[in-house]
């Protein structure tokens, strides 16, 4: 158990290009949330869900936007904020195939940081990081600014860049970042899960 981190379930999008709610989607016999649940829970101690409203049908602990309309930052910054952990383990709900040996390899890299994030193809992967609680404050200054990406409040912190020959070692696919966001994704990822 990774006891001084938190996980995060990020699960306050639109859902806009999957045309319906991703969180209680039926995926593998169970709502799409739960497969991600059932991964990281036996890992932190705390695993909450960042919602942008109340969802009374989600059994954890919810934590809600601060403010609207805020994306995937504001998502983060109202979690981070409310957290005990010096860490949280951030991931999207529609994320079904995250491992546990991706999230167990990340978390041994948080020395002297307060970010560790993945790099897939060339592209970080901030939805599937551990983000340290001292991290807020920069974060609240980016938002701040106007800069609601999470990108570009990453850019503000200490942050280790796990390469892609690491991540393998650990999930040969990179099936960790495959993410559910049309209709088509979720075709794909219910021929994987077979």
């Amino acid at each position: 158990m990774i006891d001084d981190c938190t996980a995060i379930i990020l699960a306050g999008g639109d859902s806009r290009r999957m045309g319906r709610d991703k969180v209680m989607m039926p995926f593998a016999n169970q709502p799409l949330i739960q497969s991600v649940t059932d991964v990281v829970q036996p890992l932190f101690p705390v695993t909450i869900v960042s919602v942008r409203e109340p969802r009374p049908e989600i059994p954890l602990p919810q934590v809600y936007d601060l403010q609207t309309d805020g994306g995937p930052l504001m998502g983060l910054l109202s979690a981070l904020s409310g957290i005990t952990t010096s860490w949280a383990f951030v991931v999207g709900c529609d994320m079904p195939f995250i491992s546990a040996a991706l999230v167990q390899q990340l978390a041994t890299q948080r020395d002297k940081q307060q970010a560790v994030v993945p790099m897939v193809q060339g592209y970080a992967q901030p939805l599937s990081a551990f983000y340290a609680r001292s991290c807020v404050p920069l974060m609240r200054a980016s938002y701040a600014l106007g800069d609601k990406s999470l990108l570009g409040a990453i850019q503000r912190l200490r942050v280790r860049y796990v390469d892609e020959k690491q991540i393998v070692k650990v999930d040969p696919e990179l099936r960790s970042f495959f993410d559910l966001d049309t209709p088509e994704d979720l075709a794909m990822a219910q021929q994987l899960d077979k």
